[in-house]
């Protein structure tokens, strides 16, 4: 059974060339680095507050009333920058999916990843990057919406996101069970990576979710790529708690069994029928039964 139809996209914006962002830097906004985020952004915050996070002006808002401070969804790059860099290579065109104000694409440009260009679909966010950054003219900071990419087709190396596919899902009741709709986000946005990756790229997946939740999603033989995955353990949670990233390689072919998680996607196992009622006589046994 193929997927369900997907909505029409939304609209498609242009990106600034390299430099111009420069010029555009509000005053009172220092373009210096800056400093890391005390607190990431964890599972439980994100579904403090989830209706809203499918909304533009609910971004804008945050930002601009938080001046757009820099945070950091589920870490800094330090937490995962031995496995990132594991799959990054020097020269390698990247762009960062739903940027907001992570200092990620800094500090890929600080170890020589150069050809970074980060997207949000935030004014806001992208009117604050801009200018911070503004002594780093390589970086290229664009307003775009992730579901209606303006790139031509094989554009990047890597695509990179951090947390941002699981605000489609953050509103989620059952993750057994994801309604049509957010299946249909989720693969809008992903038939958009696959189109502008050149054949060999990788899109690298950062978060929480779990594989047994996210690998569905990624494992569909219409995107043309393999799929694998490593834990990244928290320190400061021993192995209570973990993040995943999720590596997908363009022009790889999906294992079997990858395939068959795939397929679960779209044909999700019933409910498990519920226990009969125990009748009154049962019940009384049940209980005279027990020695205490």
């Amino acid at each position: 059974m193929p997927p369900p139809s997907l909505p029409p996209p939304g609209p498609r914006f242009q990106p600034d060339p390299p430099g111009r962002g420069a010029a555009r830097k509000p005053p009172g906004v220092s373009p210096a680095p800056p400093p890391p985020s005390p607190r990431p952004r964890t599972a439980s915050a994100m579904r403090s507050d989830p209706p809203r996070y499918r909304e533009r002006r609910y971004w804008d808002e945050r930002y601009r009333e938080g001046a757009a401070e820099p945070r950091e969804w589920l870490g800094g790059f330090g937490r995962f920058s031995e496995l990132l860099e594991a799959e990054l290579r020097h020269g390698d065109s990247v762009l960062v999916l739903g940027c907001g104000t992570s200092a990620l694409s800094y500090e890929l440009h600080e170890r020589g990843y150069r050809d970074v260009t980060s997207i949000d679909f935030s004014p806001a966010c992208i009117e604050a990057m801009r200018a911070r950054y503004a002594r780093c003219p390589r970086l290229r900071w664009a307003v775009m919406d992730m579901r209606a990419l303006a790139f031509p087709d094989a554009s990047f190396d890597v695509v990179l996101e951090k947390g941002t596919l699981d605000v489609l899902l953050a509103d989620e009741k059952d993750p057994w069970r994801v309604s049509p709709r957010a299946a249909a986000a989720m693969h809008r946005v992903l038939a958009e990576v696959s189109r502008v990756l050149r054949p060999g790229g990788r899109f690298l997946s950062i978060t929480f979710a779990q594989p047994h939740f996210r690998a569905p999603h990624y494992a569909q033989e219409a995107f043309g790529w393999s799929l694998r995955h490593a834990a990244c353990r928290d320190a400061a949670c021993g192995d209570a708690f973990h993040y995943f990233l999720y590596v997908m390689c363009k022009g790889q072919p999906l294992a079997a069994s990858d395939l068959a998680l795939g397929e679960r996607l779209w044909h999700p196992p019933a409910p498990p029928s519920p226990p009969p009622p125990l009748d009154e006589d049962e019940d009384e046994d049940y209980l005279l039964a027990i020695q205490l």
